[in-house]
């Protein structure tokens, strides 16, 4: 349904945020480390329009629930749906002592939920954006990506770092984001035409907000303390040693953010470069690192990574996103990765009874 049948009125304002894919840099954001995403050309659209009163109604079409959920600003409470999303972002605006009020809200996607590509960031980013639109709100987009993350994180109750909201505030298409997560200093890094991306979503959907994912980082916290410092981004390759003498898991948690920002460091010389099969190299490696130091990758997405060594126009594949499911990244010879993706996603079929979704191709 459209705005105009569901509310009566058109929208004042349209704001759409991307989805992104994390090309390398995977648990390092929330430890202060390096990261380096990019956008997709999947959107989350927020069509949205003001209205007198406190009362918020709103539809997401993706849900199939076209009866508007109702709340009111001020109010907002936890429901373990995805309308926390959007109660977070008015309770962290109202925190932040921005004024919005009333408004009738219509959401439209084409990022898959729950495939590790940010639909989560990208729903926050949209919703923050039409609220800075229809409201006038002075808000600067690395603020926005943080009243993003702090939604998420104290209102949804997902540890997340701030990697996914920067990404879908600043990357542009093309462009890689890196990101110091400690600083916020941030750069664009051109893609070479000597490549292109493709990711395949294994169908195994996964939360930040559960268990596994805050295990990992109260893990990582631990290990910090233990060895003495306030986040792991502040040890190098000479304290591994010291980091592996740490009580099991702990060594191989902090391990793989210790060699993963350094994944991150080689990742963007090798994108300026254009030198696309050290790349290919650094995702597999990364991969590794995720599946056996980290342990977030699950059967399917290890099958899927597998898969992708074998083909010959795949220059390297790692899972991307939290993990415990979600999607796969690959990089690929320019005009090849749809191919690939599709004969991977029929050979995955084939072993394990599971739809893998090929996302289009993008350099």
């Amino acid at each position: 349904m459209t705005f105009e049948e569901l509310f009566g009125a058109s929208p004042l304002v349209r704001c759409s945020a991307p989805g992104r894919v994390n090309l390398i840099g995977e648990h390092t954001d929330y430890n202060g480390g390096y990261v380096l995403p990019t956008t997709i050309p999947q959107r989350t659209t927020v069509e949205l329009r003001p209205r007198h009163g406190g009362v918020v109604r709103a539809v997401s079409i993706e849900t199939g629930q076209l009866v508007p959920f109702e709340y009111i600003v001020g109010t907002e409470s936890r429901r373990d749906r995805w309308t926390d999303y959007l109660q977070g972002i008015t309770w962290v605006l109202g925190r932040a002592g921005f004024v919005v009020g009333g408004a009738d809200i219509r959401i439209t996607s084409s990022v898959p939920l729950g495939s590790g590509l940010s639909s989560s960031a990208a729903l926050e980013i949209a919703l923050l954006r039409a609220f800075r639109e229809a409201c006038s709100l002075p808000i600067d987009d690395v603020q926005m990506a943080r009243l993003g993350q702090q939604a998420e994180n104290q209102f949804v109750g997902a540890p997340v770092g701030v990697m996914d909201q920067m990404a879908c505030t600043l990357a542009g298409d093309g462009e890689a984001l890196f990101l110091d997560t400690r600083s916020l200093e941030w750069r664009v890094v051109p893609m070479p035409a000597s490549c292109e991306l493709v990711v395949l979503n294994s169908g195994v959907a996964h939360s930040h907000a559960k268990g596994d994912y805050r295990k990992r980082r109260a893990e990582c916290e631990e290990a910090a303390r233990l060895l003495g410092v306030a986040v792991l981004r502040e040890l190098g390759d000479a304290d591994l040693p010291r980091v592996m003498a740490l009580p099991e898991p702990l060594g191989r948690r902090a391990r793989h953010v210790l060699t993963e920002d350094g994944r991150v460091l080689a990742a963007v010389e090798a994108l300026g470069a254009a030198d696309v099969e050290a790349l290919g190299r650094l995702f597999s490696a990364s991969h590794q690192s995720m599946r056996d130091d980290y342990e977030v990758s699950i059967p399917e997405i290890d099958l899927i990574v597998d898969l992708a060594g074998k083909e010959p126009n795949v220059f390297g594949a790692r899972l991307t996103g939290g993990g415990f499911g979600g999607s796969v990244v690959m990089l690929a010879r320019p005009g090849r990765g749809r191919a690939a993706a599709e004969a991977i996603a029929a050979k995955y079929a084939s072993k394990t009874g599971k739809t893998a979704t090929v996302l289009v191709p993008f350099s």
